[in-house]
């Protein structure tokens, strides 16, 4: 057998790699694959986008064959693994059309650089994958993006007459085996000797990218009144995936691999952003005048009305934070307006009440979204044009930040649903990935490194996250199969060797 780590020079000359942590460089060439306690013959894979290969914000063929699953079940064929099945899309530009109207765009590229920032947008074509060319036909990779937890056991998730109603999931019915069928039945019903199932991402991932715009369902268990940005009751993502395990071991899928769920505050998408983005360069000669006319009066109200610590002025030394609405606080509207119209009269006053009530800046517990960096610095519509640039002079709305209280509503849940996946993997003998710590490792200052290459979860340059700082690259998925492997491993006794995570592919740039 071949040594798993490949040299790829042009490559590794793009990353810094000192103090990095080296996630394989030991010489395997001797080690006989063998399969251990496990039987590769029939591999399913189970989830969501992340199972699925989805990425660059598209599911395209490119993408789909470096999905992690796939990427596994070519290491499970050394060890008498049989062949795997995706539901290929029709082209590599994503995107799907149905009737002919496009319901998902195609993917995102780096279209150019400006300023040596990325213009990043979706490509210039029009999707060829038509939701009524069903896919026939055995399937081994059931990654539908978008699912959550209750959806893979949801009757009905793959019915065509739904996807206009928004019961059903596109993707899903391209594939799906019957209208009434669930993901994991069909996925059952391969007779599966093995499988991976990873889901929970989106139980709270929809809540987070929304800025906190859902609800926390904490309590109640009829996921039929959910919407898509809720966060789900951790009891009905215990509930639906341990649903989904005893389907599998009905069918005498008794073996197999299931992993837990990484913090999204960990991904470029919360983390590409600063909280303090407004540089005294940047802010110019606007800087004194915004503290003057803006900053200052609202600090000295504030502080009367015992809130000055929502609001400081503008530094002109240092970089500054952004002005947000924060629901979570007490509306100041009537207080504030009362307070400045000495100062300001009665019109501008009661302008500035309604506008900046429940206003403060962020602080380094706030995440930023990645598409609010377009947003910062224009214009507010509606707005008065005295102060009417959002971020600056108008606060941001609720959906362009998580906030710290929103953060840690999700954090919450993600322990909840962490704990119980850690149990379901003890109580049916399954072996456990960490896909949280793996994310942590890689959000760390060193990263991790592959035969001299670093991989951190920086956005674009860290070479993990695709372009929609969610969903992982080639190389990133190839990280994560690997930490597959590696519990299969363990648990099972085999010899699965891991791959070389330099092989593929990683941002195209133009």
């Amino acid at each position: 057998m071949k040594k798993i780590i490949i040299s790829t020079l042009a490559v590794s000359a793009l990353f810094f790699t000192a103090g990095c942590n080296t996630d394989f460089d030991t010489d395997v060439k001797d080690i006989v694959v063998t399969k251990g306690d496990a039987d590769f013959t029939t591999y399913v894979s189970i989830g969501n986008s992340l199972t699925s290969g989805y990425r660059d914000n598209a599911l395209y063929i490119d993408g789909q064959n470096e999905s992690y699953p796939n990427i596994i079940a070519g290491q499970m064929r050394l060890a008498g693994g049989g062949s795997f099945t995706q539901p290929l899309m029709a082209d590599n530009n994503g995107g799907l059309i149905f009737l002919g109207s496009v319901i998902q765009a195609p993917k995102l590229v780096i279209q150019s650089f400006v300023n040596g920032a990325p213009n990043i947008a979706p490509i210039a074509a029009t999707p060829t994958t038509d939701l009524l060319n069903k896919v026939t036909g055995n399937i081994n990779n059931f990654g539908v993006p978008g699912a959550k937890s209750y959806h893979l056991v949801a009757p009905g998730y793959g019915n065509l007459a739904g996807v206009v109603a928004g019961t059903a999931n596109p993707y899903f019915v391209r594939f799906s085996s019957s209208a009434t069928t669930t993901v994991v039945d069909d996925a059952a019903n391969r007779n599966p000797t093995f499988f991976s199932y990873w889901i929970g991402n989106n139980d709270v991932l929809g809540y987070a990218t929304s800025g906190g715009t859902g609800v926390n369902r904490l309590g109640n268990t009829n996921p039929a009144t959910y919407a898509s940005n809720d966060i789900s009751d951790p009891t009905v993502v215990a509930g639906s995936i341990k649903a989904g395990l005893d389907k599998l071991k009905a069918k005498g899928a008794t073996k197999g691999v299931i992993a837990n769920i990484p913090y999204v505050t960990t991904i470029p998408f919360f983390t590409t952003v600063p909280y303090n983005p407004l540089t005294p360069t940047a802010l110019g000669a606007n800087l004194a005048a915004l503290n003057t006319n803006l900053y200052g009066p609202l600090k000295q109200a504030l502080t009367a009305l015992g809130a000055g610590s929502r609001i400081n002025l503008l530094s002109s030394t240092t970089a500054n934070p952004v002005l947000i609405k924060d629901v979570a606080l007490t509306n100041l509207s009537a207080q504030l307006t009362a307070a400045l119209t000495p100062s300001l009269g009665a019109q501008t006053a009661a302008a500035f009440g309604q506008i900046y009530g429940q206003a403060r800046q962020t602080t380094s517990e706030d995440y930023i979204i990645l598409s609010t960096r377009a947003v910062i610095g224009t214009t507010a519509t509606g707005a008065p044009s005295s102060i009417n640039v959002y971020g600056i002079s108008y606060p941001l709305e609720n959906q362009h930040v998580l906030s710290k209280a929103e953060a840690a509503l999700v954090k919450t849940a993600t322990d909840s649903y962490n704990t119980a996946i850690k149990g379901l993997a003890d109580s049916y003998g399954l072996a456990f990935v960490d896909a949280n710590a793996k994310m942590f490792e890689l959000n760390g200052q060193s990263g991790i490194s592959f035969d001299g290459v670093r991989y951190t979860a920086k956005f674009i340059t860290g070479g993990t996250f695709s372009l929609d700082g969610v969903h992982l690259t080639g190389r990133g998925y190839a990280i994560i199969a690997n930490e597959f492997i590696k519990a299969i491993n363990l648990k099972y006794k085999s010899t699965l060797p891991q791959v070389d995570a330099n092989k593929y592919s990683g941002v195209t740039f133009p």
